[in-house]
């Protein structure tokens, strides 16, 4: 007999831990964006302290500098070879000598401002900000804009992948039937389930995005740098993406969302499948806080309309595919392609 408790225990703790670890991504990623903005800011006020002459050499008390000046320069012979800057009470060669000096054309101007750049340039160069350099380099944690493409990729196909394993454990241990999660073994439920969700998933994601292009023309954020970081350079990287990534996050979400939290909970302790289909949404587009406020809104619709399938047809395998999709499409079409629906709609 199946343990109906201990599974939807399970599913709680697993949805926790998830909406966590969407949490702490959403805050390292705005951590990060607070950390570039403060040291541009503090770029720009560094650039215009080191542009000031060093305040060493505008201290009243701060010793004059010995200047010494070449005969060519000077006019002064061979026993006046060097003459130093003296007080007012100096001797009459030292005078003569500094009106040899003055007579020649701004020679301590140039000594001096050859000094004042050699100072400017190696105090900006031996004294930078502390705050400069890599994004990562912060107390509270790594930036992920820090990792690289490959490295984005396989965090998230290890953590949607551990999660999905923990729940299809969770389904083995409690002897949860198959039926509850929308499952069947036969070839009409495939062809059904590749036929629905293939129609859904091209409807979905057309609708998608629309509604996301519409309420960003009215000014409305849609964040999509999680996508745009996760977007491969490689033929590799989109074969990783298209055929390992998405398809465990499309099968994790889908298992999560909809077939443990719509299809065993309401098998198990009979609540309304439609209640919980508003419940799960809600959940789904919390676990989607990166892509901003249109984005949940956007997410949120987008589960819901997944849970309504699922109830319909209830089929896990129709769920999974219009979900993989829907999220395949918006890879192809805005990273791969170029192409923008905002600027269409616009144009």
């Amino acid at each position: 007999m199946a343990d109906w408790a201990t599974f939807a225990g399970i599913t709680g703790v697993v949805l926790v831990l998830l909406l966590v670890l969407s949490h702490l991504t959403q805050s390292a990623f705005d951590n990060g964006s607070d950390s570039d903005r403060n040291r541009d800011s503090s770029g720009d006020s560094d650039s215009s302290v080191t542009a000031e002459p060093n305040a060493e050499l505008e201290s009243p008390n701060a010793p004059k500098p010995r200047t010494e000046i070449d005969d060519s320069r000077s006019g002064v012979g061979a026993d006046n070879s060097r003459a130093t800057i003296g007080p007012a009470g100096s001797s009459t060669a030292d005078r003569d000598s500094t009106l040899e000096r003055d007579a020649s054309p701004s020679s301590d101007v140039d000594a001096e401002a050859d000094e004042d750049a050699e100072t400017v340039s190696v105090d900006s160069e031996a004294t930078p900000h502390p705050e400069r350099g890599r994004p990562t380099e912060r107390p509270d944690g790594i930036d992920p804009r820090s990792l690289s493409t490959g490295e984005l990729l396989a965090n998230v196909a290890l953590s949607q992948g551990l999660f999905a394993l923990v729940l299809l454990g969770g389904v083995i241990y409690t002897g949860i039937p198959a039926a509850a999660l929308g499952i069947e073994f036969s070839l009409g439920y495939l062809e059904q389930g590749l036929l629905l969700g293939t129609a859904f998933g091209l409807a979905l994601y057309v609708v998608n995005e629309i509604g996301a292009a519409t309420a960003t023309r009215f000014g409305f954020d849609h964040d999509e740098e999680l996508r745009e970081l996760l977007a491969p350079d490689t033929r590799r990287g989109w074969s990783a993406l298209l055929l390992v990534v998405l398809p465990i996050i499309a099968v994790f979400e889908e298992l999560l969302f909809r077939a443990a939290l719509i299809g065993v909970i309401a098998a198990a302790f009979g609540v309304s499948p439609w209640l919980l289909a508003v419940v799960s949404s809600i959940a789904f587009a919390v676990g989607h806080g990166m892509q901003g406020s249109v984005g949940v809104v956007v997410t949120g619709l987008l589960g819901f309309v997944l849970a309504a399938i699922f109830i319909v047809t209830g089929s896990f395998l129709a769920v999974v595919v219009a979900h993989y999709l829907v999220n395949a499409l918006e890879f192809v079409v805005h990273e791969g392609l170029g192409f923008e629906w905002a600027q269409t709609l616009e144009s």
